[in-house]
């Protein structure tokens, strides 16, 4: 169920489709140094899910790493009674039904900054997405910011990400775009992710970079 990625780093993809789109949602594990385990953009809880990562350590921190991706939240809740729960700013707004533990930032937790680098992307204020380096793995770990997926998808999904613009390759959907509100900002804060040491890129939407991510990244982002 779990596919390794790198020492103390796993994904698990799992079917999802948004506004008829077959997008997939892949879920990030990472294990921290006292074994407990970080999970970024958790898929649906399952039984089998949660043999499969006690395996691994004990649940301790979940990441909900923009303000759009709530999807699933509602059953680790219930499920994670001891864990932490991390939201993107603004996540209040739209889910006051959810009562985390913190808020994501700059400013990286005690619980796993020996693990991670984390910046909030400005100028996003729908989204205030933040994205992660595994240092150890030179992984930078993404949610909405690109999409990159594949040819192989039913023939709707790939009429609407012609449209989206989003279609078989690594871009920033059109859907995306509309969320900028300060250009400016959003560059700033790109510059400082890309100056980031990383080779891989993991995407929640589609296929993973395995190396070469960063000039593809930048390419991506080039618009701005």
């Amino acid at each position: 169920m779990l596919t390794p990625l790198a020492p103390d780093l796993w994904e698990l993809n799992a079917p999802m489709t948004v506004i008829g789109m077959a997008l997939g949602h892949r879920m990030t594990i990472a294990r921290l140094p006292e074994g407990s385990l970080w999970l970024h953009s958790p898929v649906a809880h399952s039984p089998a899910l949660a043999t499969e990562l006690a395996k691994l350590g004990p649940v301790a921190h979940i990441v909900a790493p923009n303000a759009m991706h709530d999807t699933h939240l509602e059953s680790w809740f219930a499920a994670c009674p001891t864990a932490q729960f991390h939201g993107a700013k603004g996540f209040a707004k739209f889910r006051p039904d959810l009562k985390f533990t913190a808020t994501l930032s700059d400013a990286t937790p005690p619980g796993w900054s020996a693990t991670f680098d984390q910046l909030m992307l400005r100028g996003m204020p729908r989204l205030n997405e933040v994205v992660f380096l595994h240092r150890a793995s030179r992984t930078l770990i993404l949610t909405d910011l690109v999409f990159n997926l594949s040819a192989d998808m039913p023939l709707l999904s790939r009429v609407l990400l012609r449209i989206n613009g989003c279609y078989d390759c690594l871009a920033v959907s059109r859907l995306l775009k509309t969320t900028i509100k300060d250009r400016t900002a959003l560059r700033t804060s790109l510059d400082r992710m890309l100056a980031w040491d990383f080779d891989r890129v993991v995407v929640s939407h589609g296929r993973n970079l395995e190396s070469g991510a960063k000039d593809a990244l930048r390419s991506a982002l080039a618009f701005l």
